[in-house]
């Protein structure tokens, strides 16, 4: 099985920073593509940054300039840096992962349980 343990979430006031952490563990051959995606109340989940093995990024268009997302391959670990942040950054954070295990060769997508971004004054 592969895990994926986040930190970083918290409380913050608007023009603030924070930064999201997430590690893979378990029976990894290979991580891939390594994201983080959030969800607000109300709202479905979205992506908001992605990042490839071989480094390639994508932000939506709502953080870009504001948000900073990069990986360590070697420690299957993804960060999130957050600064400038808003109000409706709020939501819960989560980092996602699709890695090959040691045992079985399929392309599988895995979860973190979240982390709660609150963005108030």
């Amino acid at each position: 099985q592969v895990q994926l343990v986040e930190s970083g979430g918290g409380l913050v006031q608007p023009g603030g920073s924070l930064r999201l952490s997430c590690a893979a563990s378990g029976s990894i051959f290979r991580v891939y593509t390594m994201a983080w995606y959030r969800q607000a109340p109300g709202k479905q989940r979205e992506l908001v940054a992605g990042i490839t093995r071989s480094g390639e990024i994508n932000y939506t268009d709502s953080v870009k300039g504001r948000f900073t997302i990069s990986r360590d391959n070697a420690k299957n670990t993804v960060l999130l840096q957050m600064n400038s942040l808003k109000p409706e950054d709020t939501a819960v954070y989560y980092c996602y992962c699709n890695a090959v295990r040691l045992v079985g060769g399929n392309l599988i997508d895995y979860w973190g349980q979240g982390t709660q971004v609150t963005v108030s004054s």
